[in-house]
């Protein structure tokens, strides 16, 4: 019982209180105004909030989804009330909800999802247009027409002639609407937990008191009739039935979708501090496990809803991203926050109902109007654009507009198939000869039909040329790769060269015999970086000397340089901005590109023989990495510094040696170094040797920590192999001591603008260890699935900075690093990356 209790007290049962306030608040003017642009009766948007609340949020497999009345079906649904009258309507929505559970229950949800984007989303936006134009009547005080054609050619009359009283109500709706979301400040942002529609009808109304306007007239409440029988011809009704059966179910299954993609990048969903990795039961009951959506349940709640909503005289209903979307963002946590908000309506149509008939019909029909031109979404526009699915857009936009919802979506279908069989059949050919080379482009998808026109631009080619074919679609089928193919081996035995190149240059489909190249593979194991029989020098002479390194800038400039050259052209104009200093090692084992997965921008590295950082002071040799660290912290403005030794250093190999003296008489030992009186410095003095001597400290360092036994370095999975492993791990430590000690580092580490890692990457072993926060010493590896905890990690701590969570964290962390590197102890004033 106490159990119990808790649960009905606890932190999820507040916040889903609060989310079902704030839907309700929007659901009760959207209801209204949905069934003003129907034609049907007003409280019928109002049963149809309180059954897609109560009866879909019981029962559908979208916990966060809110419904009500559909949006996409304005048009279709003013349509059946002209044509057929109110009770056959309620009848047609019964019918369509009695085909969402036959579908819901033979699984079909996820074939509905399986239309094109660029379809459902030009259907809704023809239906927005069809919404905008008709309510535009409305705002300038008259009557919209059945047609849109007829809407439109209407209003030129309608704006030179426009009702004052409705525009100007009309006018503020659309106003406050559009500025609320926007309100700055402290203020505005407290203001916004309002919603803006309710704000927007209420200041509306206020407005209108004392005008003579057409308002909301709720008739006393009574048992509903039941729907009548459909009179009319057969086709035409099962056609209607489709049409609220396919647009509610695309646009519920659509908007779940939606919501739960939203639900699950909410910052709220993730912990915010270490405390939230034990949560306690309440912490537990607010968050609860993520489950996935499950959609043929939400099709039969929709289904349920829509058929309770018919025989109550309700509007047909679907789930609404605009409901759903803000329920997310108030808080919600489970369905009861849907429940609610359906309890809520049904209090207010049954309590306020005074309240309501105060609202003009103008404030609603904005409303309205605002919401339908929001369903024509740039964003949308330009992702059916990037994928080169605009005219199927434009065709279903177009014949929702002119033909009706279902005869609309049937146009963008045939369009999207015509646009399909081009794609597949178009191609184009064309052979362009540049210096000697001979360049075969093919525009659009190879199959079988462009076979015989690929084989007669091949046929052309003279015997031992230089060819790059270059393929530019997305499909070939075995004919025409079985083509390509034979031809490239018979050109090859006649002393031909071929390289076969798809999108963005990239090789594709070399023969089964050639040598697979890796870029991380070593140049003796490169087929690719082997130069052409015709590359040759200007005077005609061979490439000799140096010719592997020119034959890897080679395969750079066929296989590679196609696909950076957009990124950096773009890092060419807009100039560097890395995010992480790296200073490594000279080894040439060490590909810091490879191991980190970086790209052209990312990374400012320095490298140099033992990855040593020189204290300030350290001679004017020692300013190269001075000056690096200097212009990457102070111009750059990195956010992090990281100092990556490995193993088999020969660096560290030659400090363990002893081959590295004290410096000379008159030269300023390097810092925690004492100098040594009893080495002389004689023919040591190379720069190898001179520079060498930074690594001191950290052989100085081992020892100490080996006497006094505490402050050992250590990995996470394993035992130090040796004491050339162990020396490379405290070398680690100790120049990110060096670096606390350059005062431009120093600076931004205490205002909490620079963090300092620690990594050693094992060459042998392929894998990467980091540095422990906390002055352990302890390098713990990398795991494969680290990048999405560390995103996870990222993402939370930038949830909690305002609220003195992760962030405040690191912050102290940064400062307790800064004070022990000042300090000069045996601690890193170093921060690691887990």
């Amino acid at each position: 019982m106490s159990q119990l209790l808790n649960r009905i007290g606890g932190v999820s049962c507040r916040r889903d209180l609060s989310a079902s306030i704030v839907v309700f608040l929007i659901a009760i003017p959207l209801s209204l105004g949905i069934a003003l642009a129907t034609g049907a009766p007003l409280q019928a948007g109002l049963v149809s909030a309180v059954v897609g609340g109560i009866v879909a949020g019981l029962l559908g497999g979208a916990p966060l989804q809110v419904s009500g009345a559909a949006t996409g079906l304005v048009v279709v649904t003013a349509d059946l009330v002209q044509r057929y009258g109110w009770r056959t309507t309620c009848a047609i929505t019964v019918l369509a909800g009695a085909a969402q559970l036959a579908l819901g229950a033979l699984r079909v949800a996820r074939a509905t999802l399986a239309i094109s984007p660029a379809i459902v989303h030009g259907m809704l936006a023809g239906i927005g247009v069809v919404i905008a134009v008709g309510q535009l009547h409305v705002v300038l005080g008259d009557s919209p027409d059945s047609s849109v054609i007829d809407n439109i050619a209407a209003l030129p009359t309608e704006l030179s002639h426009p009702h004052p009283a409705a525009l100007l109500v009309g006018a503020i709706t659309v106003g406050v609407l559009a500025v609320w979301p926007w309100l700055p400040g402290r203020a505005g942002r407290i203001a916004r937990a309002v919603p803006a529609a309710l704000v927007a009808v209420v200041a509306a109304t206020t407005v209108s008191a004392g005008m003579s306007l057409p308002r909301v007239d709720l008739p006393s409440w009574e048992l509903p009739a039941l729907p009548g029988l459909p009179e009319g011809p057969v086709l035409g009704l099962v056609a209607a039935v489709l049409t609220v059966t396919l647009v509610a179910s695309m646009e519920s299954l659509l908007s779940a979708v939606a919501v739960d993609r939203l639900h699950t990048a909410s910052p709220g969903r993730r912990p915010a501090n270490r405390r939230a990795e034990n949560p306690s039961a309440e912490e537990r009951v607010a968050v609860p496990d993520k489950r996935p959506v499950r959609l043929d349940r939400e099709l039969v709640g929709q289904g349920a809803a829509n058929l309770v909503s018919g025989l109550l005289g309700g509007l047909p209903i679907a789930g609404g991203a605009i409901r759903g979307s803000a329920n997310v963002r108030a808080g919600a946590v489970t369905r009861r926050s849907t429940v609610l908000h359906g309890a809520w309506v049904a209090l207010c149509a049954g309590l306020l109902a005074g309240v309501l008939e105060l609202i003009p019909l103008a404030a609603l029909a904005a409303l309205v109007m605002v919401v339908g031109v929001k369903m024509v979404s740039f964003a949308h526009i330009k992702n059916v654009q990037r994928n080169r699915e605009f005219p199927v857009y434009a065709a279903t936009l177009g014949g929702v507009v002119l033909l009706g919802v279902l005869q609309g979506a049937a146009v963008g279908i045939v369009v999207a198939v015509f646009t399909a069989l081009r794609r597949l059949t178009h191609t184009r050919i064309t052979v362009v000869e540049e210096a000697g080379l001979h360049r075969v482009r093919v525009s659009g998808q190879l199959t079988f039909l462009a076979v015989p026109r690929l084989s007669r631009a091949l046929a052309q080619l003279p015997a031992g040329a230089s060819v790059v074919v270059e393929l530019g679609g997305w499909f070939m089928d075995h004919a025409a790769y079985d083509a390509l193919q034979s031809w490239a081996e018979g050109h090859r035995a006649r002393g031909g060269w071929v390289r076969l190149g798809g999108r963005s240059g990239r090789p594709i489909a070399e023969p089964a015999s050639a040598h697979a190249c890796r870029p991380w593979t070593p140049w003796r194991n490169h087929h690719c970086t082997r130069p052409a029989p015709a590359a040759v020098r200007s005077g005609g002479e061979q490439l000799a000397g140096g010719e592997q390194l020119l034959g890897g800038v080679s395969a750079f400039q066929r296989n590679t340089a196609p696909l950076v050259r957009e990124e950096l052209a773009r890092l060419a104009r807009e100039g560097q901005r890395p995010t992480q200093l790296f200073l490594t090692c000279a080894d040439s084992r060490l590909v810091t590109s490879m191991i980190t997965s970086s790209g052209p921008g990312d990374l400012f590295t320095v490298r140099n023989v033992g990855n040593l950082v020189p204290p300030p002071g350290g001679g004017p040799a020692c300013d190269s990495v001075g000056a690096a660290i200097e212009y990457a912290v102070e111009v750059l403005k990195v956010g992090s510094i990281t100092v990556c030794g490995h193993s088999g250093c020969g660096a560290m190999q030659a400090l363990l040696g002893s081959a590295v003296p004290a410096p000379s008489a008159g030269e300023a030992p390097s810092a925690g170094e004492a100098p040594s009186g009893g080495e002389t410095p004689s023919a040591a003095q190379t720069p190898l040797a001179r520079w060498l001597r930074h690594g001191r400290p950290s052989l100085a360092r081992m020892e100490r920590i080996g006497r006094l036994g505490r402050g050992e370095v250590a990995l996470g999975n394993r035992p130090v192999a040796d004491e050339l492993e162990r020396l490379a791990l405290v070398n680690v430590v100790q120049q990110l001591d060096h670096l606390m000690s350059h005062g431009c580092v120093a600076r931004r580490v205490a205002e909490g603008a620079l963090v300092l890692h620690g990594m050693y990457f094992h060459v042998g072993e392929a894998q990467a260890y980091v540095l422990e926060s906390g002055g352990s010493g302890r390098f713990s590896a990398v795991r494969p699935d680290h990048g999405a905890a560390a995103a996870a990690a990222c993402a939370s701590s930038r949830a909690s900075a305002d609220t003195g969570g992760a962030g405040g964290m690191f912050r102290s962390r940064a400062e307790d690093g800064l004070r022990s590197g000042a300090g000069g102890g045996s601690r890193s004033g170093a921060l690691g990356l887990m």
